[in-house]
């Protein structure tokens, strides 16, 4: 009988230890999101650099037209240029513009029959960036052909449809109107 009892204190004892509050465990690097962070920062740069090499060779083949390097992250040339001083739209107004959309080889993604006739309202809307900030700088009748590395266009998500993750595209804007 005393040893049932002895056996019943020590197993009380060892189900009382094994209840008692266990401490958190730290962890061993205290910085891994950050370590995280830095990688995908610079896997963006590279992804960035080789886009960029990418549209700087295909400007360098097109010898039949100069590009300009806007400040706001894409590339654009005339096809059709109006010397007189027309207005550009500006915040607020509606640009009506006829558009298409390629791949950097020129494959057509979306035809401007398919995309339409567009009322894109200046600022005002989601649109692709890159042309966003290109619409800016066109009076009425220009057409330019504006090259949009894929951070300024689709980005990591694509369009869900046709244009893929990271995809650098062309697209031919005219504009038609300022409302």
């Amino acid at each position: 009988m005393r040893l049932m009892k002895i056996k019943m204190l020590l197993l009380c004892g060892v189900i009382l230890g094994a209840c008692s509050k266990s401490k958190p465990r730290k962890p061993i690097d205290p910085k891994p999101s950050t370590t995280i962070f830095q990688k995908t920062i610079e896997e963006s740069r590279q992804l960035n650099k080789v886009e960029e090499e990418k549209i700087e060779q295909l400007i360098q083949k097109d010898s039949t037209h100069t590009y300009t390097n806007s400040l706001n992250g894409f590339w654009y040339t005339y096809v059709k240029k109006i010397e007189e001083d027309k207005p550009t739209p500006k915040a607020g107004d509606i640009a009506v513009i006829e558009y298409d959309i390629r791949s950097l080889n020129d494959s057509i993604i979306y035809s401007k029959e398919e995309l339409g006739v567009k009322n894109y309202h200046v600022d005002k809307e989601d649109f692709i960036s890159g042309i966003q900030k290109g619409i800016k700088l066109m009076k009425i009748g220009e057409t330019i052909t504006f090259v949009v590395p894929s951070y300024n266009a689709f980005g990591i998500s694509g369009d869900g449809n046709k244009i893929g993750i990271n995809k650098s595209i062309k697209s031919t804007v005219t504009l038609l109107n300022i409302n």
